[in-house]
């Protein structure tokens, strides 16, 4: 039976690629018939990357079957992952985040979670010396994931292990990180397709924070003002997103990649307490600027409060 290997919910670079690598790598190198799915139609930088290296996009899927093996990556939560995933034969997590917990198996599996920038780091590691077997849009792809997770090496996610590997496959294909960086974050930075509902799903995650259920959403741009100049029905979008989701409260970080610094949407007193609470920042208005921050894993979450 085919294994499907998918990361979580709304993918990004990171979890549209490295499905795709680990696919490869169970499926031409170990010998194990595997399959990379998602959980959701891919941001706009991961389908420019799928573009670029000539990858179809993978089958996006709704839940799993009872007893489908599957592999998770990207991930460890079960709120960022299909419904029926505890009826799963779960096979393997591959995770870069912090352990949630939650999440049952009918057997000891292999898990392996290590503090990288990027899940394609990790699977770098795991395959050892079958690595140089990567095909150049495998290459092509564990680079992009780097580029993006790390923010060009902006984020303070950033490792040493992240930037030498991400070095030395831009080396093996030719590519000059700072130009092809660019693309893909001009990619990333073209939301003018998507309503407002969509740009608050596009990269979030839900956490509960306190008793308060949040929808943690990140918008990574060269371009903030195209989305600040949005604001008004943003916030609006945020009582509808919260209500069908079933949350309390959007919270709406636009990450300004050249700057270094995110603007946080304040709908209300919630979010205004929030900010000022986690960040120690005043607000004075419907938005409020934090500087240095641009990771939802390592600076945002860990700080929130209410």
């Amino acid at each position: 039976m085919t294994i499907k290997v998918f990361g979580h919910r709304s993918p990004d670079t990171d979890s549209t690629g490295s499905p795709i690598i680990w696919a490869w790598y169970l499926s031409e190198v170990k010998g194990t018939a595997a399959e990379a799915v998602l959980l959701g139609e891919p941001n706009t930088e991961a389908k420019f990357v799928l573009e670029r290296w000539g990858q179809a996009q993978p089958a996006i899927i709704e839940d799993v079957e009872e007893g489908a093996p599957v592999v998770i990556v990207d991930t460890n939560n079960p709120a960022e992952l299909p419904a029926n995933i505890n009826k799963a034969d779960i096979r393997e997590i591959i995770d870069h985040h912090k352990l949630a917990g939650g999440l049952e198996t009918s057997a000891p599996i292999s898990v392996t979670i290590r503090p990288l920038a990027c899940t394609a780091t990790l699977m770098h590691q795991l395959m050892g010396e079958d690595a140089a077997k990567m095909p150049r849009e495998i290459k092509g792809l564990m680079l992009s994931c780097i580029l993006s997770d790390t923010l060009e090496f902006r984020s303070p996610t950033t490792t040493d292990t992240d930037r030498a590997l991400a070095e030395k496959l831009a080396g093996e294909l030719g590519i000059s990180i700072p130009d092809y960086a660019a693309e893909m974050f001009a990619a990333k930075s073209d939301v003018s397709a998507f309503s407002d509902a969509e740009l608050l799903r596009m990269d979030s995650k839900e956490y509960e924070v306190g008793g308060v259920k949040f929808r943690v959403s990140v918008l990574e741009t060269t371009s903030p003002k195209a989305i600040l100049d949005r604001k008004a029905g943003l916030m609006e979008a945020m009582k509808q997103v919260a209500e069908e989701d079933g949350v309390d409260q959007v919270l709406l970080f636009v990450v300004d990649i050249l700057n270094e610094e995110a603007t946080l949407l304040v709908p209300n007193d919630l979010v205004r307490q929030v900010a000022e609470k986690s960040f120690g920042a005043k607000v004075e208005g419907d938005t409020v600027v934090l500087p240095g921050i641009m990771s939802r894993k390592k600076q945002i979450i860990p700080s929130l409060k209410v």
